[in-house]
């Protein structure tokens, strides 16, 4: 065993000596192969975890919209008198996936828009654009409004995600601060309760 290292030895001492042999010395191929291909191999990764988790969000987002939606579907919310505050706080704490809610999103940040319409042809689920104030925090003012039996009522739960700028120019913001909006939208009539 002792002769196997110092074999090895040598060999490294060999390339070491003149200059000459350096060129000629294939030691440290493997690693500058490396340092080659980890910088894009590491951008991939990153690229492909932020894509992951952003549509994880997403559908996390999209679960607890249908699941509250089902609250003013039912008249529940119309009978008690729930305000906007108190639905957005039902969103955080009061649904099923309210975990998974407080474990993703910050509930302060969370915007809800609740409009109510005649009939399905009027009914508007575009996505509402967002105005910033001078201190960069969203400045509209939402809708809450869920209707009466029988009306038409469209919920959008909406959340800017932070996004990381990836390397090599990745990236998957659609706001001009640079986050990602994500939205949900949920449609449906009222139950006549």
């Amino acid at each position: 065993m002792l002769a196997a290292f110092r074999q090895r030895l040598v060999r490294g001492a060999h390339c070491l000596r003149p200059s000459r042999h350096f060129a000629l010395c294939r030691k440290g191929a493997t690693a500058i192969e490396f340092a080659l291909v980890a910088a894009p191999f590491l951008a991939l990764l990153v690229a492909m975890f932020e894509t992951a988790l952003v549509f994880f969000a997403g559908r996390v987002l999209d679960e607890v919209t249908e699941e509250a939606s089902r609250y003013i579907l039912t008249g529940q919310a119309q009978q008690s008198n729930m305000t906007q505050a108190q639905f957005e706080n039902y969103i955080c704490t009061s649904t099923n996936t309210a975990a998974l809610v407080n474990a993703l999103f910050n509930c302060n940040n969370l915007m809800v828009n609740v409009e109510n319409y005649s009939d399905f042809a009027s009914a508007s689920t575009s996505t509402p654009t967002l105005t910033f104030n001078a201190n960069g925090t969203v400045s509209n003012t939402w809708n809450y409004s869920p209707g009466n039996p029988g009306s038409i009522v469209v919920i959008q739960v909406m959340y800017q995600w932070p996004i990381v700028l990836g390397p090599l120019g990745f990236n998957l913001s659609n706001l001009t601060n640079g986050d990602r909006l994500l939205v949900s939208t949920a449609v449906f009539k009222s139950e006549p309760y």
